[in-house]
């Protein structure tokens, strides 16, 4: 077989690890609170900014500009909720996905006012691992250890833990789990973190691979609803396997 292509191959399904949380926080927040948010791969851009700016212009050290994006990302999408998706969380499916559609033409241009056109990268380079002809990016070895790493946490928190076991059950039947004294706004609350966090996870990973400019969400957000589509909205572990295949 062609070194050529064999290396794509390893190559995409490396990237593959990053798309898969992605894919986990999209389909988590679709299968809790039944709303699609457009403008998840935005949400992306604005970490990236965050860990740009933390780490190059006031020399944050790198890891505590990741720990911060996470943490700030989680903090935008508890915001996300309440402002936006909790007005229109009983209307028509249309409003939900203009409500998210237009919070995705805003987070552009409002990046575009703030920051320019401008492609920014961290400078952060990292080796290319040489095995006999192929050529491995370890940037996305890094990545997706890192993806597989917090998949797998994930897993454990939504099997193992008692709001992670509220977590599935609401995305199950929501009428029934409100009826069992289940705080419904609180567990929204809950998702739309950890869906934040997860797309904070991503732009650490992602800002050692690309540069950051306001429209990078178009890069990755056709992708990611591919990905989910092929795996099925709501069901995480299809949208998991499907993050591999499409990459």
């Amino acid at each position: 077989m062609d070194p050529y292509l064999i290396e794509a191959i390893i190559n995409g399904i490396l990237l593959g690890g990053v798309l898969a949380l992605l894919a986990l926080g999209l389909n988590l927040i679709f299968g809790v609170i039944d709303v699609v948010w457009i403008a998840y791969a935005d949400i992306v851009m604005c970490g990236m900014y965050v860990i740009y700016f933390l780490y190059v212009e006031y020399g944050v050290s790198l890891p505590l500009a990741c720990l911060i994006a996470i943490a700030s990302i989680a903090a935008l999408g508890v915001v996300v909720h309440l402002l936006i998706i909790a007005p229109v969380l009983n209307s028509a499916p249309i409003n939900q996905l203009l409500a998210t559609g237009g919070l995705l033409f805003f987070l552009q241009s409002f990046a575009t006012l703030l920051f320019g056109t401008d492609f920014r990268n961290i400078g952060v380079r990292l080796p290319i691992l040489e095995i006999a002809t192929l050529y491995i990016s370890f940037a996305r070895l890094i990545a997706f250890g890192v993806g597989l790493v917090g998949a797998v946490l994930l897993y454990l928190f939504l099997k193992r833990t008692y709001i992670g076991t509220a977590i599935r059950a609401i995305a199950q039947d929501r009428d029934i789990v409100g009826l069992m004294g289940v705080d419904q706004r609180r567990i929204y609350l809950v998702t739309s973190a950890i869906g934040g966090a997860l797309a904070g996870l991503a732009a650490c990973l992602l800002s050692l691979q690309y540069d950051v400019h306001p429209h990078i969400g178009n890069t990755f957000g056709p992708v990611i609803f591919m990905i989910c589509v092929l795996g099925g909205l709501g069901n995480m572990i299809g949208g998991f396997i499907a993050s591999f295949i499409i990459s």
